[in-house]
């Protein structure tokens, strides 16, 4: 299951464009909008500490929040935000409304397991070729990662997404091929080297 949901508080904005947006930003605030499930979308701004921490805390994207715009909670999935690419600061965040039944898409962080009972544990190099794996899921059941056992895989195997145990109700968004996650391969200069400890 995904991080526990958290609530922010939002105020509506009348008021929209690039003049109204830094001046919101200079107030200590960022633009955002939520949209989605058939209804008009609503621009609103939130604390710029209240996003930027939960952005750096992680699970950001994979988290459903509810956000009290003057009272009304609405449950919402960050689907977007832009950082402003000098100064690194949140310029704006999009966020998709979603109900009980709503489906889903998002990228999900891939762990990897048991890397010592593999050929890695003998010098072998794990190749990653995918950190995520965008999966469709319910909004309500969000992995917060995929786990992949690496048990057993010796120096040429290559891990693929059938390899891997997805949670109930979530599905690749690649549907037409059994897409590579990592491979094992031999280090530059092979497999008679010992790796140092």
């Amino acid at each position: 299951m995904s991080h526990a949901s958290y609530e922010l508080k939002a105020e509506a904005r009348e008021r929209v464009g690039k003049g109204s947006s830094r001046e919101l930003r200079r107030n200590g605030f960022i633009p955002a909008v939520i949209y989605g499930d058939k209804q008009a979308p609503i621009s609103i701004a939130l604390s710029t500490n209240e996003v930027t921490k939960r952005i750096h805390g992680g699970g950001f994207m994979t988290t459903v929040a509810v956000i009290d715009v003057n009272g009304e909670k609405i449950r919402v999935l960050p689907k977007d935000y832009q950082l402003d690419p000098v100064r690194d600061f949140t310029m704006h965040v999009d966020f998709l409304r979603v109900s009980a039944d709503s489906q889903v898409t998002v990228q999900v962080p891939v762990h990897f397991i048991n890397e010592e009972k593999s050929a890695i544990k003998t010098g072998a190099v794990l190749n990653v070729v995918r950190h995520e794996v965008e999966l469709h899921v319910p909004a309500n059941d969000i992995p917060e990662f995929i786990t992949v056992d690496l048990s057993g895989f010796k120096v040429g195997d290559a891990v693929h997404i059938s390899h891997v145990k997805l949670p109930a109700n979530a599905s690749p968004v690649i549907g037409d091929r059994d897409f590579t996650i990592a491979t094992i391969v031999a280090p530059a200069g092979g497999m008679a080297e010992e790796a140092s400890e």
